[in-house]
């Protein structure tokens, strides 16, 4: 019998970004008779590490704090001890800061794959570590990218050779988002919901849904807006609701371990970002059974066909999304019609096993 081949994913943490989502996802996913999956971390004790120690992933500690400190000495020296004892083949680095480290140790210490991931546009890493990217990008025998307009982007300004580039799109659990289960709706008042799940930071657009929203409230009858998610930018956009006169149609949720509840228990769910490799939460959404707008930003029109399977809107176009809104409140059957259309083509293109077996054909090839 084959012998599972070690690997180890890494993430500065294991909080609820996309990146960490969909390291926890793939680990917990692929084929334990062919891989034997561990995680490593700069932090550990975010809401994904029980996930991961409940379906027997380890999880390990390389505790770097700063990029010029000798913690990243420490920590080089503990991963090249671990990648030893357990024999790992492959690295697979998910996020920005695991590149920056995991890359250059993996290849100091031998590992035969190196992998790394691109998952946000780079004009969001500026200065130098967007430099150190791109000589990471040499390092490696493949960099993950999660959506087309990505890897054309990666292509144009960064010039990365196209064969190098891997496109896997998001891996979604269609089992555990599905409109059965623990619903919030009964904690919030009555009338429809409209909501989001994000970080509250800039580039996340969240302010546009705010002023969106504020358009259209009141005019199809009581809504709710609810705010999934937090950020350095909550404090500003709950002062920015209260100044449009919507303070008490929001409800700010705060960081949530499990969204399921909270996306049942909304109508319409909205992506708004300005800018977005391939939203996670978008998905979760139209697999739970949400109506689905989002933004044209990036990778989106990748997961919604405009017109059948959600609603598009030009980035940061408040009236466009208040448009797209006013739509949906007002013509029920068409919400119903997109959110099952939706949920049917996520099932076929983004549910995990579909997803998964494309990193894991991956592994096997660059493993040879």
């Amino acid at each position: 019998m084959k012998t599972p081949v070690p690997i180890l994913l890494m993430s500065r943490s294991l909080d609820g970004g996309g990146s960490e989502r969909q390291l926890a996802e793939v680990a917990r996913g692929l084929d334990r008779s062919r891989f034997a999956p561990h995680v490593g971390c700069f932090h550990r004790g975010g809401i994904r590490e029980a996930d991961l120690r409940e379906a027997g992933v380890p999880v390990v500690e390389f505790p770097v704090r700063s990029f010029v400190s000798w913690s990243v000495v420490r920590a080089g020296v503990r991963l090249g001890s671990y990648i030893g004892q357990h024999g790992i083949r492959l690295v697979h680095t998910f996020d920005v800061p695991a590149n920056l480290f995991g890359v250059p140790a993996a290849r100091w210490f031998r590992v035969p794959v190196v992998i790394s991931s691109q998952r946000a546009f780079r004009h969001l890493t500026p200065g130098i570590h967007h430099h150190l990217l791109r000589v990471t990008d040499l390092m490696v025998d493949a960099v993950v990218v999660n959506s087309a307009q990505l890897r054309r982007t990666l292509i144009e300004q960064d010039r990365i050779p196209a064969e190098k580039l891997r496109l896997c799109y998001n891996a979604i659990d269609t089992e555990a988002f599905c409109p059965e289960g623990e619903s919030m709706r009964a904690v919030l008042p009555p009338g429809r919901v409209i909501g989001a799940v994000s970080q509250l930071r800039q580039e996340k657009g969240v302010a546009t849904l705010i002023r969106a929203f504020a358009r259209v409230q009141g005019e199809c009858g009581p809504v709710t807006l609810v705010l999934v998610g937090d950020g350095p930018c909550r404090a500003e956009l709950e002062a920015l609701a209260g100044q449009l006169g919507v303070g008490d149609k929001c409800r700010f949720a705060g960081q949530v371990r499990d969204v399921r509840p909270w996306l049942r228990a909304m109508e319409i769910f909205v992506q708004p970002s300005l800018s977005e490799a391939l939203s996670n939460s978008l998905l979760e959404a139209m697999a739970i059974g949400c109506a689905a707008v989002a933004s044209r930003a990036g990778g989106n029109p990748e997961a919604i066909d405009h017109g059948r399977t959600g609603l598009l809107y030009e980035a940061g176009d408040v009236e466009g999304l208040a448009a797209c809104l006013r739509d949906l409140l007002a013509d029920e059957e068409r919400r119903r019609r997109l959110a099952t259309a939706g949920q049917e083509e996520t099932k076929a293109r983004f549910a995990a096993p579909v997803a998964i077996a494309r990193f894991e054909a991956l592994y096997e090839e660059l493993l040879g």
